[in-house]
């Protein structure tokens, strides 16, 4: 204040009556801001994309690249090996069909997460995914085989997936296993008699 005018210098003096400066233990101190975690990243944007029961959950982060002619194959424990094996060959009907040919990541993601939940409505169990097997070009990644292969196990309706049959695609494609709706499953407690309906 020893530069200031002192015209300045009493209006300000003036300004300040009554102010009581605050004691040291009522200061505020401010703490640099710490980086959100890359779990927080991930918690936040997943957070901003969900809208109801519905959101699709399926992650494109941290996705490992395949090669293009890698064999896909996911097995839940419990599902038995013979079971396994005619997935494998294709040897169930294939009841439904999705086509990844030409999408972006973030389209084929859409896709995939309501072509399951589709599929789950209407009880279809067996089905196809073709996803490609990526560019042609040495080296470049196999994004949407590589996220199919990441995203399927994120789904509790999928049992199990294998790579197709030549005829089906080859390794530019999957067979995918899923598991019984509840009323699938209630049907086939009746037909075994595992359920008795109670009289109203």
């Amino acid at each position: 204040m020893k530069d200031m005018p002192a015209d300045d210098k009493d209006l300000f003096q003036r300004e300040m009556e009554g102010v009581i400066p605050l004691k040291p233990t009522e200061q505020a101190v401010l703490r640099p801001k710490e980086a959100p975690t890359p779990g927080q990243l991930y918690r936040r944007s997943a957070a901003q994309r969900a809208v109801g029961a519905d959101a699709n959950f399926l992650s494109t982060e941290c996705v490992e690249y395949l090669d293009r002619e890698a064999v896909l194959s996911f097995r839940r424990q419990g599902i038995q090996h013979a079971v396994f094996r005619k997935l494998e060959q294709g040897a169930y009907e294939v009841e439904a069909v999705l086509d990844l040919h030409m999408l972006s990541v973030e389209e084929a993601r859409k896709a995939v997460f309501e072509f399951i939940r589709d599929c789950m409505k209407h009880d279809v169990r067996t089905v196809l995914i073709n996803h490609g097997k990526g560019g042609r070009e040495a080296g470049k990644p196999t994004y949407l085989k590589s996220n199919v292969a990441r995203w399927l196990p994120q789904f509790d309706e999928v049992l199990a997936f294998h790579s197709a049959q030549r005829w089906h695609g080859g390794t530019g494609a999957v067979y995918v296993m899923l598991r019984k709706s509840e009323k699938q499953k209630q049907i086939t407690r009746q037909k075994l008699g595992l359920t008795s309906i109670k009289p109203r």
